[in-house]
């Protein structure tokens, strides 16, 4: 069984900053890309950024500069910075990844929870 489980987020102020946390547990073979998606209400689920496992990062135009992913390969980890938070930012954020899980040979789509971040104006 494979579980991403996410920490962090919570509620900021305007121009404030939050962090989030994601680690893929359980059965885990190989992990390959890793982000991050939101939610906002009434909205689609959309991109917020995802790194390869070599390090190349994707990010949505509206968080270019003000967010941050990085990931740590060994800890199966990946981590989102949020500074200069906005009220349009606040949306429920979910970790993603794809992972070739125990002695599969098939990659698989995994999500968390998901993780409420509210930027308060």
């Amino acid at each position: 069984q494979v579980q991403l489980v996410e920490s962090g987020g919570g509620l900021v102020q305007a121009g404030g900053s939050l962090s989030l946390s994601c680690a893929a547990s359980g059965s885990v073979s190989t992990v390959n890309t890793m982000g991050w998606y939101r939610q906002a209400p009434e909205k689609q689920r959309e991109l917020v950024a995802v790194i390869s496992r070599s390090g190349v990062i994707n990010y949505a135009d509206s968080v270019k500069g003000r967010l941050t992913i990085s990931r740590d390969n060994a800890m199966k980890t990946v981590d989102l910075q949020m500074n200069s938070l906005a009220p349009e930012d606040t949306a429920v954020y979910y970790c993603t990844s794809e992972i070739r899980p125990g002695d599969s040979v098939s990659w698989f789509r995994y999500w968390g929870q998901g993780i409420q971040v509210t930027v308060s104006s």
